[in-house]
C-alpha cells in the first residue's frame, strides 16, 4: 500500500473504532465486520466484496503495532492534506516551516527548498521522511530504495531483512475445518487463495510461510498469520484440546438409558455407526467411537459421544400415570440421599 494512500484513508473509520482503541477492540471490530461482509455470506455482491477488502486493509495496518505507529505518524504529518512544499519567503505552502527544518539540517536556504519526488506538484515521498527522522520505511511501499537526495541508506548497504508478517482471518464451516480447504483471503490489500490444513479449530492461528510482505535487500518474505473461526454446526463440534477429535450429543430415551440399548450414531462423512449403551447409563456419560473423528496427515481422531437422556416436555395422562407407577415401584430410592452429607465435607 502506498504511503500517500495512508494520508487519505481513515482506517479507524473503516473499522468503526476510535483512534485510541485498544488492540483487542480493533480485533473485535474486525472480526465482526469480516463475518458480516465475508464473500461466502454475500455471494455476487460487489459492494460487500469491496467493503471486505477495505476492512482487511485497515486491520492489516492497525493490528501491527509498528505499522500502526507509522500510519498515525503519516496521518499526523499530512495535517489534513498539507503538502511539504515551499514557494519562497513567507509562502503559505510551507506546511509549518518544514523548509526551515530541512535547511537547518542540510545547509539549505530557508524559503527556497522544494521537497519533490516525482515532478512538479508531486506529493512528498513519506518513506524518505521516515528515514530522516529515524523511522523505518514499509517494504511494500518503497522497497528500501534510496531517497531523491541520496540518503536512503546513509552511505552503507543495509543487511537482508525479513519482510513483515501480515494478519488476516478465515471463517470456516466445520466440515471445511475438519477436512481442510482452499480459502480466498484478503490481507494487506492483496487477495490470494491459500490452503488451510485439515484439523484446524476455532481460535487457532496458523502461519503460512512466505505469504507476507516482501523482504528487503534480498531478505526472505514475511509470513501470513491466519486467525481461524469455525462456524457452529447443529450436531458436531471440534474438541478444543485435540483438533482431530469431534464431539456430539446423543439423545436417548429414559428406557434406553435405564435398560440399555444399541443406538445408531450419524457420522460426519454421511455414514453411520452403532454404539452400545449399558443399562443404567446417566446423562453426561461420554462414549468414544475410535477413528471416527477428523483425519489429518499425522493421525485420525475419535468421535466423543455425550449421552443425553431426553426428558419429554409434555406428557399424556397415560404417560404420567405410568411414571407415577414407576416411581412407586422404585420405593424409597432417593438419588440425593447422600448429597447434603457430601456437600458438607
Amino acid at each position: 500500500m502506498a504511503s500517500q494512500d495512508w494520508m487519505t484513508k481513515d482506517f479507524y473509520a473503516v473499522l468503526g473504532v476510535s483512534k485510541d482503541a485498544s488492540a483487542a477492540a480493533i480485533k473485535k471490530a474486525y472480526r465482526t465486520l469480516a463475518k458480516k461482509y465475508h464473500p461466502d455470506r454475500n455471494p455476487d455482491d460487489a459492494a460487500a466484496a469491496e467493503k471486505f477488502k477495505e476492512i482487511g486493509e485497515a486491520y492489516a495496518v492497525l493490528s501491527d503495532e509498528a505499522e500502526r505507529k507509522q500510519y498515525d505518524a503519516i496521518r499526523s504529518m499530512a495535517g489534513g492534506g498539507a503538502r511539504f512544499q515551499a514557494g519562497g519567503p513567507g509562502s503559505a505552502g510551507s506546511a509549518g516551516g518544514f523548509e526551515d527544518i530541512f535547511s537547518s539540517m542540510f545547509g539549505g536556504q530557508s524559503g527556497n527548498v522544494r521537497f519533490e519526488t516525482g515532478g512538479a506538484g508531486a506529493q512528498p515521498d513519506l518513506d524518505d521522511l521516515l528515514r530522516m527522522f529515524g523511522g523505518t520505511p514499509s517494504p511494500t511501499r518503497s522497497g528500501g530504495r534510496p531517497g531523491p537526495f541520496g540518503f536512503g541508506s546513509f552511505g552503507s548497504q543495509s543487511p537482508p531483512q525479513k519482510g513483515s508478517d501480515v494478519l488476516t482471518s478465515a471463517a470456516l464451516d466445520l466440515r471445511d475445518a475438519v477436512a481442510g480447504t482452499t480459502a480466498e483471503l484478503t490481507a494487506d490489500g492483496r487477495t490470494m487463495k491459500v490452503r488451510i490444513p485439515a484439523g484446524v479449530r476455532d481460535g487457532q492461528k496458523i502461519r503460512l510461510r512466505g505469504k507476507g510482505r516482501a523482504g528487503l535487500n534480498g531478505g526472505e518474505n514475511g509470513d501470513m498469520v491466519v486467525s481461524i473461526s469455525v462456524n457452529k454446526h447443529p450436531v458436531y463440534s471440534i474438541d478444543p484440546v485435540d483438533g482431530t477429535n469431534l464431539r456430539m450429543d446423543l439423545p436417548v430415551t429414559l428406557r434406553e438409558a435405564a435398560l440399555g440399548a444399541t443406538v445408531e450414531v450419524p457420522l460426519l462423512d454421511g455414514t453411520t455407526s452403532k454404539i452400545k449403551i449399558k443399562p443404567g447409563t446417566s446423562s453426561g456419560t461420554v462414549m468414544r467411537l475410535r477413528g471416527k473423528g477428523a483425519a489429518t496427515r499425522k493421525k485420525t481422531g475419535d468421535l466423543l459421544v455425550t449421552i443425553q437422556v431426553a426428558v419429554p416436555k409434555r406428557l399424556s395422562k397415560t404417560a404420567k400415570q405410568a411414571l407415577e407407577a414407576f416411581d412407586e415401584a422404585m420405593g424409597d430410592t432417593d438419588p440425593r440421599a447422600t448429597l447434603m452429607e457430601e456437600a458438607a465435607t
